[in-house]
């Protein structure tokens, strides 16, 4: 989509919110997302023994935390601990921003616009990768996932609306900028902007299918999109 829709986007936002996995880090990339998914499904084996294998053809831990309710209070107690200490390994194995990500983090700051990131990680591991890569000060906010509350998860609102409550902003002034369908979703119920990250073939069209306001290829679009705003 043309640059033109992505300023209209950006120039109406007055919070720009990120989500973590994909447009800011790679999360599993040094530590493969199966590897964890297997290891989840272990730990949740040994609470319930079908609902673990069951578990055990997902390769998505995401996935798997969500199943875990199914298991009971101490699962899910087990489930989110376990994954929240595999994210923070993962991230300080996940190597540099995804390129584009801090020039647009940069943008955002530099236009005066509030920034947050809202994720379905934990905040801990957005936490570990943005003072690793000294981008703290970049964030206003972090908003990870609600701890033992997987259904609050994205597609759900509730990490974007706690973000624009936290900012003083309202949801229809924020824009989410994402690479899942979740993310368009999330955004459609809270009645914010979103901005469709395609960073693999095929994503193009399933995003703007969802109802992203513009799809992107480069996060970079985003840092030049701020950076051409009316000063």
């Amino acid at each position: 989509m043309g640059s033109n829709q992505l300023s209209e986007v950006i120039e109406a936002t007055r919070t720009v919110l990120f989500d973590f996995d994909g447009p800011v880090c790679d999360v599993f990339a040094g530590h493969p997302a199966p590897e964890v998914a297997r290891h989840l499904a272990d730990a949740l084996a040994r609470h319930d023994a079908a609902l673990g294998a069951k578990a055990r053809g997902v390769d998505d831990p995401m996935e798997i935390l969500r199943l875990a309710p199914q298991g009971g209070k101490d699962a899910i107690r087990t489930i989110e601990e376990e994954l929240t200490n595999a994210e923070v390994t993962a991230v300080k194995l996940a190597g540099a921003p995804i390129q584009g990500a801090v020039a647009a983090l940069e943008a955002a700051q530099s236009s005066g616009r509030k920034v947050a990131i809202v994720s379905n990680n934990s905040t801990a591991c957005v936490s570990t990768f943005l003072m690793l890569h000294d981008l703290r000060h970049l964030v206003d906010a972090v908003v990870g996932r609600a701890p033992y509350w997987p259904d609050l998860m994205k597609p759900d609102p509730h990490s974007l609306l706690k973000a624009a409550a936290q900012l003083g902003t309202r949801p229809h002034d924020c824009t989410l900028i994402g690479d899942s369908v979740t993310d368009v979703e999330a955004s459609q119920a809270a009645g914010s902007h979103s901005i469709g990250f395609a960073n693999k073939p095929g994503k193009g069209r399933t995003l703007g299918d969802a109802g992203a306001d513009v799809v992107i290829t480069s996060m970079t679009a985003v840092a030049e999109a701020l950076d051409r705003l009316p000063t």
